[in-house]
């Protein structure tokens, strides 16, 4: 089944469900600050993490230690991804902060947030922050003062491994650069209406990207080009990067559908259209975790 998320301000969104859990739909709302993860792996550059209470060398992205001497069982850390670049110390040198998953052996495999400084004596790991086991990260991103919006899904309370994750989860976290240390910042919507208040038709949605469960990635070549307004009278209207269009939407509880869906007739070369649209026609539903304070009701 994809999804689609719909984000206001800098977390506020929706998460759309879609059919055979292929990936995420991620729409922005306009205006919004934020930075996207890119580039070559800074991680794959040496240096020392605390990841649970224990220092990890990464060399190359990766780190195999015994749990005891002599006992056969293994730690491994790697980096994972979801990495996002910035200057977090104001030195002029860039800096990351990325996901890295540790496996001790048993089922388990356990995400944390870590940041990378690129100082003038080498290279120096944060402590981890632990996120979740088998969770299903989406994107890491730079919000507004330096914080670090780590986005994922989880499972709901009392959900066993077995089933996939899909309640969406975000961590507003800000680095002390003296102590390598996150700390845990409130999420404030301040300005936004009550999130368990809010409707589809409040704002202009922008398509950012869209990522598969096999790590398959598409962005929109032009951001703000691609959006998506809702209407009270259940239509909607949509721009792409060549044409304007719309059509009608029908809810239904959790459920969502677009139909009727029109377009003017321009042709575009390396329109990325037909892949927008098609993402709307594979919609089926909607989640709203709102009790997270990170999702619109």
């Amino acid at each position: 089944m994809r999804k689609i998320i719909i984000r206001v301000s800098l977390i506020l969104g929706i998460i759309f469900l879609g059919v055979l859990y292929l990936g995420v739909y991620k729409f922005n709302v306009a205006n919004d600050d934020v930075s996207f993860n890119a580039g070559t792996p800074a991680s794959l550059d040496n240096a020392t993490y605390k990841i649970n209470g224990q220092n990890v060398l990464l060399k190359n992205g990766l780190s195999v230690t015994e749990v005891a001497p002599g006992s056969g069982s293994k730690i491994i850390t790697r980096y994972f991804g979801n990495e996002v670049k910035h200057d977090f110390d104001g030195d002029g040198r860039e800096d990351s902060a990325f996901l890295v998953t540790q496996e001790t052996g048993g089922s388990g495999i356990f995400y944390y947030i870590v940041a990378r400084l690129n100082t003038v004596h080498g290279y120096i790991g944060s402590e981890g922050v632990f996120l979740g086991d088998r969770i299903s990260p989406q994107t890491t991103e730079m919000g507004k003062g330096n914080i670090v919006v780590v986005n994922y899904a989880e499972r709901a309370k009392g959900e066993s491994f077995s089933v996939q994750p899909s309640v969406g989860k975000s961590r507003w976290l800000l680095l002390d650069t003296k102590t390598m240390q996150f700390g845990e910042v409130a999420q404030n919507f301040e300005g936004e209406a009550d999130p368990a208040q809010m409707t589809l038709e409040m704002k202009t949605w922008d398509w950012i990207n869209t990522t598969y469960g096999d790590g398959t990635q598409i962005r929109p070549h032009s951001l703000k080009k691609f959006t998506l307004l809702f209407k009270k009278d259940s239509t909607f209207s949509l721009g792409t990067d060549c044409n304007r269009g719309g059509g009608e939407y029908v809810m239904n509880g959790s459920k969502i559908s677009f139909e009727k869906m029109i377009t003017t007739m321009m042709y575009c070369d390396g329109s990325q259209e037909s892949d927008f649209t098609k993402m709307l026609c594979e919609v089926s539903s909607y989640l709203s975790p709102h009790e997270e304070n990170s999702f619109l009701t």
